[in-house]
C-alpha cells in the first residue's frame, strides 16, 4: 500500500532488496529510501548517502511480526503445543518490538549528533494527503471484496478506539514530559 499511496501522490517508487538501497541513493538512483527505522538505517550506513531524515513513518506505526503455519498440521497438534506455539509467538513479537525501540533511540540520536542528519518532520499538508490517498486506496482495495471489508472495517474500529485512548494515555504522557 505504501507504494500506492507515493505513486498517486506523484512519486515515482522502485522496490529493492534492502542490500541494493545504499548504492542506489549512492549513485542517484533513487532520491529517497524508506527501510525499517534508525537501527537498520544505521546499519546499512545511510547516514552516508543522505542528509535528511523525514517522519512520521506515515504508511505503518512501526514491525508487527508474523508466524504462518499450515492450518491443518496446528490443529493435528496437542493443545499443549499449540498453545506453547501461541505464547513463543508472542513473546519473539515482544522481544522484537523491544529490542528495536532500545536500539532505535540510540541509533536515531548517533544519527543526528555523530553524523549531522537532520530530522524533518513531515508537512502537515502532506501527512493529510497521503492519509486521504491511502483511504481512497483501501476503499477502493476491499470494494466487492467480503473478507477484505470485514478485516478493513474491524482494524478500522479499533484504530479509532486505540488512538482515542491514546490520546490520553501515551501521547498524553509525552506531552506532559516534553513540557518545560
Amino acid at each position: 500500500m505504501q507504494e500506492k499511496g507515493f505513486t498517486r501522490a506523484g512519486g515515482e517508487t522502485v522496490q529493492l532488496a534492502g542490500s541494493d538501497i545504499f548504492l542506489a541513493l549512492q549513485q542517484g538512483v533513487v532520491d529517497a529510501a524508506e527501510w525499517i527505522g534508525p537501527y537498520n538505517d544505521l546499519t546499512f550506513g545511510f547516514h552516508q548517502v543522505a542528509d535528511f531524515y523525514y517522519y512520521p513513518g506515515w504508511h505503518e506505526p512501526g514491525a508487527t511480526l508474523e508466524i504462518i503455519i499450515n492450518k491443518d498440521a496446528y490443529i493435528e497438534l496437542p493443545s499443549d503445543l499449540r498453545a506453547i506455539v501461541k505464547y513463543a509467538a508472542r513473546a519473539v513479537n515482544q522481544d522484537m518490538l523491544d529490542e528495536y525501540t532500545a536500539n532505535s533511540y540510540r541509533a536515531l540520536e548517533e544519527l543526528v549528533e555523530k553524523h549531522d542528519i537532520e530530522l524533518r518532520r513531515l508537512p502537515e499538508d502532506v501527512l493529510i494527503e497521503l492519509r486521504k490517498i491511502s483511504e481512497d486506496y483501501m476503499q477502493e482495495f476491499i470494494k466487492g471484496d467480503e473478507m477484505a471489508t470485514k478485516i478493513y472495517n474491524s482494524y478500522s474500529k479499533y484504530r479509532e478506539e486505540v488512538v482515542n485512548y491514546h490520546r490520553i494515555s501515551e501521547k498524553a504522557y509525552i506531552e506532559a514530559r516534553e513540557l518545560e
